[in-house]
């Protein structure tokens, strides 16, 4: 399971020309799902997610977690974070997992993420074409992988 989470002063999700999500300030996490994935990778994940210190505190430090800021969280299932590169210049999507995996999985996530978090997640659409639209804050950007813990 690999995931990029963007902190935001707000951002949306809108498909076909309708805002399906929205938040203020939170984390936009885009979640990319294989095969391999496992519900221990999904609890590792999330109490990460809920847990990192990427908010600032009072002085200004980032700090703070997204528990103790009070933010909201975005998630969208983008397939593509699972790419390869590696021969010419058309990316390879074979390591993402199929929708008959990715969809049981992704909606285990959002679960787990709504217990961790202790409030409802916004979400996009599975599968859907979304345009996903935030202001990223900092910028703080983190890209963190389930398979690579140490």
């Amino acid at each position: 399971m690999k995931i990029v989470i963007q902190r935001v002063s707000e951002a949306s999700v809108v498909i076909d020309e309708k805002e399906v999500a929205s938040i203020q300030k939170g984390l936009l996490v885009l979640l990319g799902i294989v095969d391999e994935d496992t519900q221990e990778d999904i609890d590792w994940i999330c109490k990460k997610i809920v847990n990192l210190r990427i908010f600032p505190d009072d002085k200004g430090i980032m700090n703070t977690s997204l528990l103790n800021s009070g933010g909201d969280i975005i998630v969208v299932s983008q397939f593509t974070l699972h790419a390869s590169t590696k021969k010419g210049n058309r990316p390879s999507y074979i390591k993402a997992a199929k929708p008959d995996v990715a969809i049981p999985l992704y909606k285990r996530f959002i679960k787990q993420l709504q217990v961790e978090l202790g409030k409802p997640i916004h979400t996009g659409e599975f599968g859907a074409d979304m345009s996903v639209n935030l202001v990223n804050d900092g910028p703080v950007t983190i890209i963190i992988d389930s398979k690579y813990r140490d």
